[in-house]
């Protein structure tokens, strides 16, 4: 048995989950801004509480690591390194982009199409988004990138494909590209820290671990302070 603890916190939504060989046990999350540090440990304790194990039970923690909120990010690695040298557990890192693409094909109830493309998007400023392309069964087609979007963005893909696109990124983005016939949005996906189970499973079985002292979130792009 694989006791499991993970944390997202990339985007404004704070969320963490207990998942016991891959499979989710509980979930708490919050989608606010600027709540995840006040948060994040009172959701933890409380998962754990309730699913009747101790910290020592935990056999490893996963974190969504990037791209995403500077901020966001800082404080769920920040945890996650914390437990995990409290605990002597190994780290998982798991991308937030791959993660979110699996949440939007396995969640209860949705359906995508096996020939439709998944671009998880996360808001970064004015019209740039973080994002990326995979297919249907999870094959990156496309490099992670910070981009602005505009009228031709993606316009390769959408000559011949179906794309849906989610995530926090996207509403702003259906002016510029929800024209197009092949373009399609789901407007109500939230980044949920349930959708690291399966690779963080995967990773754990595979001994994919990273070097808690020195692991760094993916930011993508260096930070910049508002005022």
């Amino acid at each position: 048995m694989t006791n499991i603890l993970q944390i997202e916190t990339a985007t404004s939504s704070c969320s963490v989950a207990l998942a016991k060989d891959g499979l989710v046990l509980g979930v708490k999350q919050i989608n606010a801004r600027n709540i995840h540090a006040e948060v994040i440990t009172l959701f933890i304790d409380e998962l754990i509480k309730s699913a009747g194990i101790g910290y020592n039970d935990i056999d490893a923690v996963a974190a969504s690591c990037g791209p995403g909120s500077y901020t966001g990010l800082r404080i769920g690695i920040s945890t996650a390194k914390g437990l995990c040298f409290a605990l002597d557990k190994p780290l998982i890192a798991i991308e937030t982009l791959e993660a979110m693409a699996y949440g939007a094909t396995n969640r209860g109830g949705q359906v995508i199409a096996d020939d439709t493309l998944l671009c998880p998007m996360i808001d970064a400023r004015r019209m740039e988004v973080f994002t990326t392309v995979f297919t249907a069964d999870g094959k990156k087609v496309k490099d992670t990138a910070a981009e602005i979007i505009d009228g031709n963005s993606f316009s390769d893909l959408l000559k011949g494909d179906k794309i849906l696109f989610f995530g926090d990124g996207a509403e702003k983005c259906r002016a510029t590209l929800g024209e197009n016939s092949n373009a399609y949005f789901l407007t109500d996906f939230i980044n949920s820290a349930a959708d690291l189970s399966r690779k963080a499973f995967e990773k754990f079985t595979n001994k994919e671990f990273v070097d808690v002292a020195y692991f760094e979130p993916y930011y993508l792009k260096d930070f910049i302070a508002g005022k």
